[in-house]
């Protein structure tokens, strides 16, 4: 519930005086905690379309100061995590850095805790991939850690929490797309789309379907060439298997809502064509008009409206693939690629 503004501006004015936990809670416990519980209800995020996180984080550390409580930790039956930095936004999440018994993982929180279905669907394709796919093609998507149900001390809402392992040296499509604003060198992208097309088929072969192939959760290595497919909230897991038996996709990235072909927004079943379309259209952007003729043909077959005249099986498009880049380019070899900064 949206907090009275007249309650909030009180609150928040309370909070810019304040200048030690005493000015605030004052000299005893039990005032002191009522006064927490009812200021964080005004000024928490979720109560205010995240335009309290300030206020909201000024709080916190005020009644952890008083308190000498460390917020920073996160204890689960299996690990400890302890918090570093603040939160890096996404589509639906906070990622926060976090270190298990020395590791380094993503902690990914929903923003709402309703999109916690979300959260779960991911947690079921994390785990069935690793069970049903080709245990060669791990290394294309996330690590799953744990998912496990976490209840936020100031609100009291639940949230479901996936604990991902962290990716070091990898940059999203959207990125390259910045740093290439004249078009990517399609030799360059060939590699990518190759990589691209291996992590669905792997996906697909295990009864998967990601369901958001997005230029921001497509992620490469530029030194190794590596890729990974991350944001696994808007899959279809088990999709061959009848655990959904919907077949659709459950939701839409907003911003990205002319990326999707037609069978998702018309809320019918997708097939691993929806996911070949999209990969096609992240390939495509990203070397613009530098797509020799040939490409461009070999993309549009992939971008049909029509989802039974798509290509639905990624790995024999690798094939078609690979045959027209050695017509274009030759035997396959290793074409190192470097990433400019961006300011």
């Amino acid at each position: 519930m949206t907090p009275h503004a007249g309650e909030l501006d009180e609150a928040l004015a309370l909070l810019d005086r304040a200048r030690v936990p005493a000015d605030l809670f004052g000299g005893d416990d039990a005032e002191a905690a009522r006064r927490y519980r009812r200021l964080a209800r005004l000024v928490h995020p979720d109560a205010t379309q995240g335009r309290t996180r300030a206020a909201f984080i000024r709080l916190t550390a005020l009644w952890r100061a008083r308190t000498g409580a460390d917020a920073s930790v996160i204890t689960t039956r299996r690990h400890s995590y302890r918090v570093t930095g603040d939160p890096i936004g996404g589509d639906l999440a906070q990622l926060y850095a976090a270190e298990p018994d020395g590791a380094r993982v993503l902690l990914k929180m929903p923003r709402d805790p309703r999109d916690g279905d979300l959260f779960e669907r991911e947690a079921v394709a994390l785990r069935q991939l690793p069970e049903d796919g080709d245990g060669r093609f791990l290394p294309y998507v996330p690590r799953l850690v744990e998912s496990f149900r976490h209840r936020d001390e100031a609100s009291g809402a639940q949230r479901q929490v996936n604990a991902l392992a962290a990716l070091d040296g990898f940059h999203t499509l959207a990125e390259v797309r910045r740093a290439f604003p004249g078009g990517l060198d399609p030799r360059d992208a060939a590699w990518m789309w190759r990589r691209l097309l291996v992590g669905l088929g792997f996906a697909h072969r295990a009864g998967v379907l990601h369901g958001a192939v997005l230029p921001d959760h497509v992620m490469i290595h530029p030194a190794e060439h590596g890729l990974v497919l991350v944001d696994w909230c808007y899959s279809v897991p088990g999709c061959y298997a009848g655990t959904d038996p919907s077949g659709r996709v459950p939701a839409m990235v907003n911003r990205y809502a002319d990326w999707y072909p037609p069978e998702v927004p018309a809320r019918e079943t997708a097939s691993p064509a929806t996911d070949i379309f999209m990969a096609t259209r992240c390939v495509a952007e990203l070397m613009g008009d530098r797509a020799p003729k040939a490409m461009r043909a070999f993309a549009r077959g992939c971008l049909l409206p029509a989802q039974r005249r798509r290509p639905s099986d990624a790995w024999r498009l690798l094939e078609e693939l690979d045959e027209l880049l050695e017509r274009l380019y030759g035997p396959r070899r290793f074409r190192p690629f470097h990433l400019p900064e961006q300011n």
